[in-house]
């Protein structure tokens, strides 16, 4: 038994002190139990993690087992999707298991409940049961069946089994207590007539056991010794433990150990619905691609998007285990994806928007190849080759024929360096009827040594390979989409959810292979879609390279748009008044500090901010809003330096996690 409980979560205390008092550690079982009714999404993960990653610590089996109880909903599909999703998020289970396998115990035990008057058949119709069941402040009241002789429901029972009434007909009900102060104990339904077509016994039975019956009896066949589940079973638990007493008098000698059923909060992320019914209504109503739509919280739409099972993980391991539901900011799961493939991906070059740039005094018919590092985070990635020629494309929105000090990318008269290659000088521009600047005709320098501010990334036109790029925004525009009693969350979609763009990327993406990531430098995190073909890359945008969302949201809130307006006080010295704060608030009101901040750091210029690099290590607060603010001028073209790349390697070997998380966004 492990003596360590500093770091002990509350599942892991309770269990801790089971063993302490007498459970033997190889009895300790536990399992995961979805019901096959649609796609694992990212709500499961943290179930998945807790029962595995317990599994892990103990050195004890988990099983997967299926609660196929209802095959009006259930499918084979969704099996083997589940079992996908759990073997790529890296779990290994002991036994696959079906609740199907176990109807005929299931159904012998209920018999003997019938025979020792703890269950009967009810012939009223659902209204009827509903009324007499009463409501949580006013207790129920027998039904008119609820006496019915033994020898009577042995028979209707019979039956029911046998297929000789119809659904709706008759139903199996426990008889418990019509009064109880907890609803679910007012005589649950134990079994159902339901003449479909089940995925595994197919046409064996017409008769379904009822969830809560058959969960709590499924963990006591496998011996389960701690059912741990959300906390909206949290009330079922005393039905839980009702049924598995009766049955222990049944089983005892087969089954010797009763399961505990213990609860912690569920993950909840905001812009997300967690509901597969709401999710199938997304997939049947054309909302989405389907079940694996990179825009979908499933595990299938994470992994299609360019999620990797290391970050998901991560994530599931940062949010922890509660007693309490909370709503965790879908940012935080971002993070774990950007900081992941910042380890991993290979750096590329691609242009999304592109404008044409003319070199004209590189000669026409010349090209190079130039040396390129594919990852300064992976000393064994290595470099390759990018061509360089006199027409390149650059992002359109890296030129500006005039801007202020606060760009720092081309201009008409200035100078920027392009990304492994030379410096060169925007000297004119060429435009359409429209005005519209359609070519920028530049001069280059082989001078590379030369200070410039900014760099910017590019592709050789006559070497580029056309692509499709799909950008992905959040599906809905509502933090909450399903909590509204006023409107259905279906009135929440992102009608941008989802923009495809012809783009233009390097020739050594030519053999890229389905699900490969790549960060396209500057842009963010891009995955090679299963839709590609021989003929056309298909490359998904998994997340940008920085939150973009948190800039946004505080713009919904107009105290906190007016506050810097009002302010008279310089950008920076706004920033500065953050410092002494940052670093102790708490996560929400962090989010939009940063935020202000970021909106805040557009008006700060270089030479504002350098002077706080030197800032003392104690000074951790002043550091952040800092590399906060360093994080918006890299974004707008400034080139990183020697003081910039000493600022940011003196914080990832930092203490503090939240600095070395925005010095990492930065690398």
């Amino acid at each position: 038994m492990s003596t360590e409980t500093k770091a002990l979560n509350f599942l892991e205390h309770i269990i801790e002190e089971d063993l302490a008092n007498g459970l033997s550690k190889d009895k300790l079982r536990f399992r995961f139990p979805p019901e096959p009714n649609g796609y694992l999404h990212i709500g499961h993960t943290k179930a998945i993690g807790i029962s595995f990653g317990l599994g892990k610590k103990y050195n004890a089996p988990v099983n997967l087992r299926f609660d196929d109880t209802n095959p009006a909903k259930e499918e084979q599909e969704y099996v083997d999707a589940i079992k996908e999703d759990v073997s790529w998020l890296g779990y290994k289970w002991a036994e696959e298991l079906y609740s199907s396998d176990y109807f005929q115990e299931l159904y012998d035990w209920a018999v003997l409940l019938i025979k020792e008057g703890k269950a009967y058949v009810d012939s009223q119709s659902s209204e009827a049961m509903a009324e007499q069941k009463g409501t949580p402040t006013q207790p129920g009241i027998d039904g008119p069946y609820r006496n019915r002789t033994v020898e009577e429901n042995i028979e209707l029972f019979a039956k029911m089994k046998a297929g000789e009434c119809n659904e709706g007909e008759h139903i199996l009900r426990a008889k418990i207590d019509m009064q109880h102060p907890n609803m679910l104990m007012r005589d649950p339904i134990m079994y159902r007539v339901l003449k479909k077509h089940h995925h595994r016994t197919a046409n064996d039975w017409c008769i379904y056991p009822m969830y809560d019956w058959t969960h709590g009896e499924s963990d006591y066949i496998e011996q389960i010794s701690h059912s741990l589940c959300s906390l909206e079973f949290k009330p079922h638990r005393e039905l839980y433990d009702w049924f598995k007493e009766q049955v222990f008098g049944f089983a005892k000698n087969k089954y010797p150990m009763l399961p505990k059923q213990r609860e912690f909060a569920r993950l909840n992320l905001n812009y997300t619905i967690m509901s597969k019914r709401k999710l199938l209504k997304l997939v049947e109503e054309g909302v989405v691609s389907g079940w694996d739509d990179p825009r979908m919280p499933t595990i299938s739409g994470l992994r299609r998007r360019g999620y990797t099972p290391q970050a998901i993980r991560k994530f599931v391991e940062t949010v922890g285990v509660a007693k309490r539901e909370n709503i965790i900011d879908v940012s935080l799961l971002e993070f774990c994806i950007r900081e992941d493939l910042n380890k991993k991906a290979d750096r590329v070059m691609a242009v999304l928007n592109p404008i044409k740039l003319i070199i004209t005094n590189y000669p026409e018919d010349k090209e190079e190849w130039l040396e390129a590092e594919n990852n300064q985070e992976d000393d064994s990635a290595g470099n390759r080759k990018v061509p360089f020629s006199r027409e390149l494309y650059i992002e359109k929105e890296d030129f500006k024929e005039a801007a202020g000090s606060k760009f720092f990318r081309l201009t008409l008269g200035g100078e920027v360096r392009l990304k492994n290659a030379y410096i060169i000088k925007a000297e004119r521009v060429v435009k359409d009827a429209k005005g519209n600047v359609t070519e920028v005709h530049c001069t280059y320098s082989e001078d590379t040594e030369k200070k410039v501010k900014g760099t910017l990334h590019w592709v050789s036109i006559k070497h580029a390979i056309k692509v499709e790029v799909r950008e992905y925004d959040r599906l809905f525009t509502d933090e909450a989409p399903d909590s509204h009693t006023d409107k259905d969350f279906m009135d929440f979609i992102n009608p941008n959810s989802l923009k495809i763009i012809e783009a233009f990327v390097e020739p050594s993406l030519t053999k890229a292979k389905i699900g490969e990531q790549f960060q396209f430098q500057r842009l963010g995190y891009f995955n090679v879609d299963k839709d590609s073909t021989s003929q056309k890359l298909v490359f998904n945008k998994t997340v940008g390279l920085r939150d973009s969302w948190a800039k946004v949201k505080p713009k919904e809130n107009n105290n906190l748009q007016k506050q810097p307006q009002q302010n008279k006080r310089s950008a920076i010295e706004q920033i500065k008044s953050y410092g002494k704060k940052y670093d102790r608030m708490q996560d929400q009101q962090r989010e939009k500090a940063k935020a202000e901040i970021q909106e805040l750091a557009k008006n700060v210029t270089y030479e504002d901010l350098e002077p706080l690099f030197g800032t003392a290590v104690k000074k951790t607060g002043t550091r952040l809003i800092t590399m906060i603010s360093l994080g918006v001028l890299l974004d707008n073209g400034l080139q990183k330096n020697d003081a910039i790349n000493d600022f940011i390697s003196k914080a990832l070997n930092d203490k503090n996690e939240l600095l070395v998380a925005e010095a990492s966004a930065l690398k």
